[in-house]
Order: C-alpha cells, then structure tokens, then sequence
C-alpha cells in the first residue's frame, strides 16, 4: 500500500510529499534494517555501495553512496541528522552529489499496528530545480522513495517467512 500527500504549502521553488508502506513485519526487524546508515544498499536497489566519510553510523554521520548506473546521477553525499531508538524516527539530509535533489531533508517513523505489522511513511522536502516543475521533482521522489519503500517490505519480508 502508497499513499502519496503532496505537501501544498512550501514556498514556490520548493516541493514535499509524504509516502506511506506498510510492511508484513514486526517493528524492530523492519528499524533494525531501515536504522543501519552505513548499509542503505541492503534494502535501496538504487545504491551500489555506501561509505561512511565520517562518523560512525550515529547523528552527524555523513556518507557517500555510489548510486548503480543508469539513473542520472552516481553520487549522493547524506547526513544522517537523527536517529532515536526508542521513537523510531530517523532524519537523513542530502549535502552534496551530483544529482538535482537540492536541500533535500527526509524524516522516517515506523509505527506497529496491532497485528504487527509495521508502517513505515517517510515525509521529504527538496527544492525545485530550475526549469523543473513541483510536479515533476516530486514525481522522481516519490518514484525513488516509493522503491525503497516497496523493497524495504521485500527484504524484511522475506526476513519473517
């Protein structure tokens, strides 16, 4: 299951939106996947390989990951700005690469549901590119986001069963 929120309010040059999945797995399975910042490639098919350029894995780590060809991009260097264990909520900024995303902060919460399963919904901002339209920048992440997502539920999944 996507939801997909458009966020309607920010300042003309910027776009947001907020993704929802939920996961067929318990809560601390699914966080204990999602949390690792050193290894997004476990779960994100986008990424070929992760290493951390500073830290070590906790808020104000910093990472460079080499994203698998094809996409217009090869390199995304991200922040990871918060990551609480016991709310399960983790913040992660991108601060350089040579991909559009400008200013692009990501918030992530999982919360069980009485069945135990797990929802994930992961809320971004990101500027607008210049002769790009709110439309189609959200589009893209929605479209990347929702991957990872999809392929979070996969692996964990797989993990249960």
């Amino acid at each position: 299951m996507n939801i997909h929120d458009h966020v309607k309010d920010l300042s003309p040059n910027r776009c947001g939106s907020s993704l929802v999945q939920i996961i067929d797995a318990p809560l601390p399975l699914v966080w204990s996947i999602l949390r690792r910042f050193d290894s997004p490639q476990v779960y994100k098919q986008f990424i070929k390989s992760c290493t951390l350029r500073a830290g070590t894995g906790g808020p104000g780590s910093v990472r460079e990951v080499m994203i698998v060809s094809g996409l217009p991009a090869q390199r995304s260097t991200e922040r990871l700005d918060k990551l609480d264990d016991e709310l399960h909520v983790m913040m992660v900024s991108i601060i350089g690469g040579d991909h559009r995303l400008e200013n692009y902060q990501a918030t992530t919460t999982l919360q069980e549901t009485d069945g135990g399963k797990t929802v994930v919904v992961e809320s971004y901002v990101v500027d607008v590119p210049r002769g790009n339209s709110k439309e189609d920048t959200c589009t893209f992440a929605d479209m990347i986001i929702g991957c990872n997502l999809r392929s979070l539920a996969s692996v964990t999944e797989k993990m249960v069963n």
